[in-house]
This record gives C-alpha cells, structure tokens and sequence, in this order.
C-alpha cells in the first residue's frame, strides 16, 4: 500500500470512521451532540464546537494548498469564529466538516508518494509528510479533549439533574 493511501486513511480515521487509536473520532463524537452542549463553556476550556472548528480552520487552509491555492491560515486566527447560535448552523458546520475531511482524505491519497517529501508550501514548513502527519496527531490531540469535556459536562448535567 501506497504511504499516501496510509496516510490517508490514519486520517480518515480520526476524523470520520476509525476506532483503532482511540476508540472513538470525531464523526462518532460529534454527529448526534446536542448544538448547546457543543457551545456551552466550562471555566476556562475550549467549548467542544470551537475545538471541532479549530480542527477544520486547519483542514481548510491545507485543503486550499493541495487545490493550487496560497497557506493563508494563521495560528492567531484558528480560534476566531463566530459563535454558533441554533441547531442548523451546527449541522450546517458539521456536514462541511465531513466534506472537507473526506477532501483532504482524497487530496493525500492522491499524491505521489515522492511528494511527501517536497516542501510544503515553504522549506520552513517541513515537507508534505510532516504536515499530513501533524494534522493527524494535531486531531487526536484535540479529538481527547473533546471527549473529556463531554464527560465534564454529562457529570455537570447529572449534577444539576
């Protein structure tokens, strides 16, 4: 098997189907929460709709790279969103989510696999390998805190019940 296909699918994994790493990704996390379970802020953290789009901000920056495009995205910026305010604005972000991550999916599995090793974008950005595998390990990275917020807020919930 191709590395890009790999690579591919490790990603397809933490995003939309796998349970080998974690168990879990962030279909399955995600797909059925309730939109103002997903907003809903405790203390200090991230709320889990703004780690969902943090991931996207980066999958789309990439994904405009593999189109042709320039890497506009920025580190300052991959927080700034608007709130979510309604049911349908969170199914709305989730179903592009999905799209984007099976585009990125389908952009790495079509790579050559000696382009993985060109620079990605710049010299200062690593090559294409390092990228892909750092936005694998940047989901799970994030994919963890999504899932123990949900249970900091499932035990709020039931104590509050």
């Amino acid at each position: 098997m191709k590395t890009t296909q790999q690579l591919a699918d490790r990603f397809r994994e933490v995003l939309l189907n796998g349970t080998f790493i974690a168990y879990t990704n962030y279909k399955n996390e995600l797909e059925n929460l309730n939109w103002k379970l997903a907003v809903h802020k405790i203390e200090n953290l991230n709320t889990i709709a703004d780690l969902a789009r943090h991931i996207h901000y980066y999958i789309g920056g990439i994904n405009e790279v593999f189109r042709g495009g320039n890497l506009e995205i920025k580190d300052k910026f991959s927080f700034d969103f608007p709130p979510i305010q309604n049911r349908e604005e969170w199914i709305s972000f989730l179903n592009k989510f999905w799209r984007d991550a099976e585009e990125f999916a389908g952009f790495v599995e079509k790579l050559p696999d000696e382009k993985l090793h060109e620079d990605f974008v710049e010299a200062k950005y690593g090559n294409y390998h390092r990228n892909i595998d750092a936005m694998i390990e940047h989901a799970y990275y994030h994919l963890g805190q999504i899932v123990l917020i949900k249970k900091l807020l499932a035990s709020q919930f039931e104590s509050n019940a």
